[in-house]
């Protein structure tokens, strides 16, 4: 029974990680994104 129980929390683990680190990628590439076109405004565009 204890292997059982073992088993479900490890993968009920790795669902829990999977789910947590696709948000934090999009949360990064979105974070990435913004600062790309804040720069093309700031440093490109030469906007005073």
């Amino acid at each position: 029974m204890y292997y059982v129980a073992a088993l479900v929390v490890i993968v009920l683990a790795a669902w829990v990680i999977k789910k947590v680190t696709s948000c934090i990628v999009k949360t990064v590439a979105m974070a990435v994104i913004v600062a790309v076109i804040a720069y093309i405004y700031f440093f490109v565009l030469n906007v005073n």
